[in-house]
């Protein structure tokens, strides 16, 4: 989880009271979050990746004002009308193709401020944007940049300016191999022809994001008195929630939000901070929690997470990211009520316990593949739609999710190989061999079962290698089984093949089809199985 150091001063000024300190540190971790210590004038707390929206003084402070019931309900912030434009070049489309953009003003920003803004930017470029993989956060001085601003892709050798913390004008190519940052983050740039960039009117590059801002045009100081700010990324929802964290954030620190004209073919306007409505059912929360509360009694408890609440629906504000569902409610509800003030009971029923067998077997089976020196990995059993067919070359039937709030995680997965292949896509930085495994849950209509999916990735993966790891698995079980030649679109013909044990199917295995490999710009051979082990057992 990530950890948060917040200036209790400015924490207790934006909360609007000042508690005994003992009280402090008892009420901050009954707000679901994990209170490290209080030192003198710093607060070290850490927040649950859930609530990114936490990771400030501001953002903190909010939410505890609200449970502190000093500020309750839901928190309104103004959008002011503007002329500011950013065009979106098509050039982008396949590199980084989003953004959302803002302009704050009226900040007065001294050493503690700018301290707080790199902190927010880090800590969500840790969390909701994973590193910088979903997207990338650039913060501007109005004063050094012209309007409108574009946001296009030029080749590496045509990108020329001077980097943050950098004496001398680079070109993109060597930003990535000389500069610290470059160099941490050049792996997602990999393999592109095109680098993106943000440049104002004057013709004047602010940033190559993923990567790092200007130090004529990307720095803030003191001085600045108005910022622009864009997140760019590969989901535009993801891009837009981002930047209402921030701007809300900086809107508390004193600045005003100005809205910007994002032109793709369709233009649209952000930041958006109107607060979206959900139905909620009283009975089903109060059957999920064990409790017997009041409609009045609920809105109470809502307004002290943040939200308002009117005849059935909830207010939810735009700088939320982690409500999905109606149980989301139900764990700020829970809070609210307070954790303490929930009785214990014992259940009237008396069992006694053991193992799972089909749990040992699968533990069995992983401690086999440990021991052949094959790293484990921990998959999602949600995922999209496109990983499992169209990167995979292949067409499958989806379980698709009802309300799914991104593209990314869209539907529920019918095979757990692509998930494999999807690990060593992100990790081409790292040596190899890569040898993987996972043990994962997959989704058809009516049926569950679970997999294991196997890859070994390096220059020499073939289809004897994958064998001779399937042949020792099954005889560390005590199994026969026959392989025989059969064609999948995912792996490559002729070195594709079937594996049954007594007669019933239950794995593919073989060498990854090239198409494949190069959808998820692996260069070297990926040698997989995926076999049933729900059958198998």
């Amino acid at each position: 989880m990530p950890t948060v150091k917040l200036n209790k001063t400015v924490f207790e000024k934006l909360v609007g009271k000042k508690l005994p300190i003992e009280k402090l540190k008892d009420r901050i971790s009954m707000l679901g979050t994990d209170l490290e210590d209080i030192e003198g004038n710093e607060i070290t707390v850490e927040i649950f990746p859930n609530r990114p929206d936490m990771l400030s003084e501001q953002g903190f402070a909010r939410a505890f004002s609200s449970f502190m019931g000093i500020k309750t309900g839901l928190r309104k912030y103004k959008v002011n009308k503007s002329k500011y434009e950013v065009n979106i070049d098509k050039s982008v489309k396949d590199i980084r193709p989003y953004t959302a953009c803002a302009v704050v003003k009226n900040l007065k920003l001294n050493d503690e401020k700018i301290r707080e803004i790199i902190q927010i930017q880090e800590k969500l470029h840790v969390t909701l944007l994973r590193n910088r993989k979903k997207g990338a956060i650039g913060i501007y001085p109005m004063e050094e940049i012209k309007f409108p601003i574009d946001y296009l892709a030029l080749k590496p050798r045509e990108i020329k300016f001077q980097p943050l913390e950098s004496k001398k004008e680079l070109n993109g190519l060597q930003i990535l191999q000389q500069h610290p940052t470059g160099r941490e983050y050049a792996y997602l740039l990999e393999g592109k022809k095109l680098y993106p960039i943000f440049r104002d009117a004057n013709k004047e590059i602010l940033s190559m994001p993923p990567i790092i801002n200007s130090e004529k045009t990307g720095k803030v100081s003191e001085k600045t008195k108005e910022v622009f700010i864009e997140v760019s990324g590969f989901e535009l929802e993801t891009q837009k929630k981002c930047l209402n964290i921030i701007v809300t954030a900086l809107a508390d620190m004193g600045g005003t939000i100005h809205e910007t004209k994002v032109k793709y073919e369709k233009p649209i306007i952000t930041p958006n901070l109107e607060a979206t409505k959900w139905d909620i059912d009283i009975k089903y929360i109060n059957q999920r929690l064990g409790l017997n509360l009041t409609e009045k009694q609920m809105k109470t408890l809502l307004e002290k997470m943040g939200f308002d609440y009117e005849k059935g629906k909830v207010s939810v504000p735009a700088y939320r990211a982690d409500i999905m569902h109606q149980v989301d409610f139900i764990e700020d509800i829970a809070i609210a009520y307070g954790y303490e003030n929930f009785s214990p009971e014992i259940p009237n029923v008396s069992t006694i316990g053991k193992e799972d067998e089909f749990e040992i077997f699968k533990r069995k089976v992983s401690e086999i593949l440990v021991g052949l020196q094959l790293l484990e990995c921990e998959t999602y059993n949600i995922t999209n739609d496109q990983l499992q067919t169209k990167k995979m070359d292949c067409k499958i039937s989806l379980i698709p999710l009802e309300n799914s709030v991104s593209q990314e995680y869209n539907v529920l997965r019918a095979w757990v190989l692509p998930n494999m292949l999807q690990i060593l896509e992100e990790n081409k930085h790292y040596d190899y061999p890569q040898n993987l495994f996972t043990i994962g849950r997959v989704f058809k209509t009516n049926i569950e079962n679970d997999r294991l999916a196997i890859v070994l990735c390096d220059s020499n993966a073939n289809f004897t290698k994958i064998k001779q790891v399937l042949d020792y698995l099954m005889r560390m079980l005590d199994l026969k089984y026959k392989v025989t030649s059969t064609k999948h679109s995912s792996f490559i013909e002729g070195r594709t093949g079937r594996v049954t044990v007594k007669g019933k199917e239950v794995a593919y295995i073989g060498e990854v089809n090239p198409k494949v490999l190069k959808n998820f710009g692996l260069e070297f051979p990926v040698a997989a199985l995926e076999l049933n082990l729900s059958e198998l057992f």
